[in-house]
């Protein structure tokens, strides 16, 4: 889950007055059913969830339940693909290389100093 994805309780479908379908999204049933219903939607198809869920998961639930017959089911897919989609944006592939190949011994330039050496006139120098 993202830092601030919202939680919701009710879910499902309903056709809006110029007559096309979306899923919606409620915290209260019965509050979601009269504001539809008011701005002239219909066949409000509206189910309590089980827990609290994201809408992925709630238009998971849905489909799993069975809420996609004709408009519906095609409202419910096609949201479902999208937030699909957009849960996968933020995940992120990572492709293991190969490490170069360590040197074993490194000479300072121009002194014929190994690495060891170098180390050992550092610590000597320091102490």
């Amino acid at each position: 889950m993202t830092k601030t994805e919202k939680t919701f309780t009710v879910a499902g479908t309903a056709i809006n007055a110029d007559g096309t379908s979306k899923a919606r999204f409620a915290n209260d049933l019965v509050a979601r059913i009269k504001i539809l219903h008011k701005s002239g939607c219909s066949k409000i198809n509206l189910i309590e969830l089980p827990h609290a869920m994201t809408k992925l998961e709630a238009l998971q639930h849905l489909q799993s339940i069975g809420v996609t017959e004709g408009d519906a089911g095609y409202v419910v897919a096609s949201k479902l693909a999208e937030k699909s989609k957009i849960a996968r944006k933020g995940e992120v592939k990572v492709a293991a290389t190969k490490a170069p190949k360590a040197v074993s011994k490194v000479t300072a330039p121009g002194k014929g100093l190994t690495a060891e050496q170098l180390l050992q006139q550092v610590q000597e120098t320091t102490m």
